[in-house]
C-alpha cells in the first residue's frame, strides 16, 4: 500500500519515503490507489519509520507537502488562457451592479431637487435622464451625473473588450453565442476546464441557479434556460419551440467547450453543422452543405 511518505510491503512493514516536499508530492502523483482496500496509516507504523520522531513532526511534513501542492494548482489556475478572461468578466459584472445602484441612488438625488420630475421618467435607461440631471443647480449632483457617464462608457469599453478576448480563447463557444454571452457563461461555470466538462442539460441552466434550487426544495417550476436566453436564438424564438432551442443550444455550447479546451481553435465543420441544426430547430432550414 502506498502513501505519501512511504509504502507498507506485503509483510507489514513500513519503508519510508524521503525528498523534498516537491519529491513527494510527484511520488503521490504517479500511484495509483484502490480505495477498496485502503486502510489509513497507523500512528505506529510513523513511529516505527524512525522518519518522523513524533506526530507534530508527521503533521509538519504534511503541511509542507500539501502547501505546496496548492501553491502548484493555483499556479496553474491564473496562468490559463481564461484567467485574464473571467477576471474581466467578473469586474464587467460588478460595473453593472455599481452603475445600477448608483443611477437609483442619483435618480433620487435628482427628485429632491426637482420633485416634479415624474415616477415614468424613472423608468428606462439612465442615459436618458442624465441629460436633464445635468441641468439641474446642484453642482454636485451634476459632477455624480459626469462620473457616472464615465463609469458606463468604460463599461462599454469593457465589453467589447471582453466579446473580442472570448473570440480568441473560447471561439467556437463564441461562434455560437457571441463572445460576452460565451464569456458569461464560461465565467459563471468557474472556467473554461470546467465548462468543458459540464453535460449540456447543466450548461443550459446555468445562471439560474436559484430557480433551479427553489424548483428542488419546494417543487416551483424548473428553470428552462439560464445565461443563454440572453442570445437572439433563445429570447427571439418562439415560445413553443424556446425550449427545443435552448436544449440544443446547451448541447452544442457543451460540445463547442471541449473543442475550445482541447485544441484552442475554431472548428469550421462543427460551426456550420450546429448552427443549421439550431436555426432548422428555431424553424428556419438548414442546409447540409
Amino acid at each position: 500500500m502506498e502513501y505519501w511518505c512511504g509504502s507498507v510491503d506485503s509483510e507489514g512493514v513500513f519503508r519510508p519515503r524521503e525528498g523534498t516536499p516537491h519529491e513527494l508530492l510527484l511520488a503521490v502523483q504517479s500511484t495509483e490507489t484502490d480505495m477498496q482496500a485502503f486502510s489509513p496509516l497507523t500512528e505506529d507504523l510513523i513511529m516505527q519509520s524512525g522518519v518522523f520522531p513524533d506526530r507534530k513532526e508527521y503533521i509538519r511534513r504534511l503541511r509542507e507537502v500539501m502547501f505546496h501542492h496548492a501553491a502548484l494548482v493555483l499556479a496553474d489556475a491564473v496562468s490559463g488562457r481564461d484567467a485574464e478572461l473571467l477576471q474581466m468578466v467578473r469586474t464587467l459584472d460588478q460595473m453593472d451592479e455599481a452603475i445600477n445602484l448608483l443611477s437609483e441612488r442619483v435618480i433620487e438625488w435628482y427628485l429632491v431637487t426637482n420633485p416634479s420630475f415624474s415616477q415614468k421618467g424613472r423608468k428606462g435607461s439612465i442615459k436618458r435622464v442624465l441629460p436633464r440631471i445635468r441641468r439641474t443647480r446642484s453642482r454636485p449632483l451634476r459632477g455624480m451625473a459626469d462620473q457616472l457617464e464615465g463609469l458606463a462608457a468604460a463599461r462599454t469599453a469593457l465589453a467589447a473588450d471582453v466579446s473580442r478576448l472570448a473570440g480568441r480563447v473560447i471561439p467556437n463557444t463564441s461562434e455560437l453565442v457571441g463572445g460576452l454571452v460565451a464569456a458569461r457563461i464560461m465565467a459563471r461555470a468557474g472556467g473554461l476546464r470546467k465548462l468543458a466538462s459540464m453535460p449540456g442539460s447543466s450548461v443550459q441552466v446555468i445562471g439560474a441557479e436559484a430557480a433551479l434550487f427553489s424548483h428542488i426544495r419546494i417543487g416551483s417550476p424548473s428553470p428552462k434556460h439560464g445565461i443563454i436566453f440572453q442570445h437572439r436564438r433563445v429570447h427571439n424564438a418562439q415560445k413553443g419551440v424556446r425550449g427545443r432551442v435552448a436544449r440544443l443550444l446547451a448541447a452544442k455550447i457543451a460540445i463547442a467547450a471541449r473543442i475550445d479546451f482541447f485544441r484552442g481553435e475554431p472548428d469550421e465543420a462543427f460551426l456550420r453543422d450546429a448552427n443549421g441544426r439550431i436555426d432548422l430547430a428555431a424553424g428556419g432550414s438548414h442546409d447540409q452543405n
